[in-house]
């Protein structure tokens, strides 16, 4: 009876127990805060890049998109800027699983619902909107090691008037 006592007043190991008790909480906090950010960044990355691919397709000139639809070698330039931001596509990816120039869609519209002077006066189908949108798997921080998931997407658009260069 008397090593019992002497047990449950004992307090020698309370510091590491409560520290087991709480690390797992700690860490969680930790390493979601880091995943956290990381999204946030690619997200930003992803709405970056579609916003420059837009606006460099604003500046391609207005031969580059007869009858109001860009031709294929305008549309993969626009999709390269996008993924790496270089139009001929050797630059560094923006994010390691944007691998595919698929990921990106360039669709374009021709406004008419008004009269236009000026620059547009030449393009009779109206004022050419060039539309970018992106979807890229999200690349986890820690999917490497098995704790992340790839099931996340990351989604942007970004629209432009073309004006040529």
């Amino acid at each position: 009876m008397r090593h019992a006592h002497r047990l449950v007043v004992d307090r020698e190991g309370s510091a590491a127990a409560e520290m087991a008790l709480v690390l797992p909480l700690l860490l969680a906090l930790m390493f979601g805060s880091f995943e956290l950010g990381n999204f946030f960044m690619s997200e930003h990355a992803v709405q970056k890049a579609v916003r420059d691919a837009s606006r460099y397709a604003a500046r391609l000139p207005m031969t580059d998109y007869p009858s109001c639809t860009p031709t294929a070698a305008t549309q993969t330039l626009i999709q390269r800027v996008a993924r790496t931001g270089d139009p001929s596509g050797t630059a560094p990816l923006r994010l390691a699983a944007w691998t595919d120039d698929a990921m990106t869609t360039v669709t374009m519209a021709c406004d008419t619902s008004g009269t236009y002077t000026g620059l547009y006066t030449d393009f009779p189908n109206g004022v050419p909107v060039i539309t970018v949108s992106a979807s890229v798997p999200y690349p986890s921080l820690f999917g490497a090691v098995g704790l992340g998931t790839t099931s996340l997407t990351l989604n942007a658009v970004s629209q432009a008037a073309v004006f040529g260069a």
